[in-house]
């Protein structure tokens, strides 16, 4: 039987679940890009301690590579799926687009887009035109405690469906996002299902995603405290999950009646957990603004609906953002020429 080829673009703990899972169920071959944790994975292979898998130890891909392949040199066979897992950070080049480009062979590889927010189709559909691009929306657990080594500690659960891609049929985006299902999970043991409806699943995440992943960022509390708190609850959660059920149903997707009840109770009373942006933020790294806040607030924009208190977190959000650049280096804090505030 031949394999499908498939290339994992983001082996942190979701990225190398998948790559895991993927090979796992016998109809995939992995090339796993991997940076930081190469040296770790090439001498020692990967440790995974799964609540799913149990522990694996040593485990490598069918190949590991430090970089992007270029299958345009001809030395590289076709990838028939690039899925991407980086955090999705569209105002640090490089972007998605240019970061996989050498991997895709128009007409051929669909691309696989496991990460957080709206939108994030629309600039790869257009730079690849003729290639499937394909929705996964995750609920997986997973997160690298050292370099090579994973701790999975929820069930690896995705909703899989096909954007639309004005220059290709639907039923063929259709079919790609079908025949990667059938090879991530082949014997159906997984929580990894087709979902035609993969928009509603989307914006459900964004619901949680662009109220609790901020406002617990710019507060640095976990998301109980969130809740115990009838200010920050009220005042700010609240609203911003309101406004998310506003802006979607303009364009026409219906999130479930109970959305504010669900989001409240998503986490257990019982942890004291920080969702990964303010985690991002105390360790130091960019976080997934953009496309979880900044593009939900323009979506709102280009429709007319009112958003002012995601507007409002979102301008904190980027004023915090700019703080974490500064640090490494990437914004010098000077004024520009024409600055009024001079």
């Amino acid at each position: 039987m031949t394999k499908s080829r498939v290339l994992v673009v983001g082996t942190g703990g979701i990225g190398t679940v998948s790559a895991y899972s993927l090979e796992n169920g016998g109809k995939a071959a992995v090339t796993a890009v991997m940076r930081s944790n190469y040296d770790a994975a090439v001498k020692n292979g990967i440790d995974l301690d799964s609540v799913q898998y149990g522990q694996v130890k040593g485990w490598k891909p069918t190949a590991i590579t430090k970089a992007v392949p270029d299958v345009s040199q001809g030395n590289v066979q076709p990838f028939d799926y690039v899925l991407v897992t980086t955090k999705n950070i569209p105002d640090l080049p490089p972007t998605v687009s240019d970061l996989i480009a050498p991997a895709v062979t128009p007409g051929k590889t669909a691309i696989v887009l496991s990460q957080n927010g709206i939108n994030i189709e629309k600039p790869v559909i257009a730079r690849f035109p003729t290639n499937p691009v394909i929705s996964s929306v995750a609920y997986t657990g997973a997160t690298e405690t050292a370099l090579a080594k994973i701790f999975h500690d929820d069930e690896d659960c995705q909703k899989i469906g096909a954007y639309v891609s004005p220059q290709i049929p639907a039923e063929v985006s259709e079919a790609a996002a079908k025949r990667y299902v059938e090879i991530y999970n082949p014997e159906g043991k997984l929580e990894v299902i087709y979902s035609p409806d993969v928009a509603k699943a989307r914006w459900r995440k964004i619901a949680y995603n662009a109220s609790m992943n901020p406002v617990a960022t710019i507060m640095r509390m976990d998301t109980r405290r969130l809740r115990m708190s009838h200010h920050i609850a009220e005042d700010l959660i609240l609203p911003i999950i309101l406004e998310v059920r506003a802006i979607a149903e303009t364009i026409g997707v219906e999130l479930q009646p109970d959305l504010i009840d669900a989001v409240m109770h998503q986490d257990s009373n019982d942890l004291e957990f920080k969702p990964s942006m303010c985690q991002d933020f105390e360790k130091g790294n960019l976080m997934e603004i953009e496309n979880i806040v900044g593009e939900t607030v323009r979506e709102a924009a280009r429709h007319d609906v009112p958003a002012p208190t995601l507007d409002f977190v979102y301008k904190i959000m980027k004023g915090l953002q700019l703080r974490v650049k500064e640090q490494k280096g990437l914004w010098d804090p000077k004024f520009q020429p024409g600055n009024p505030f001079v």
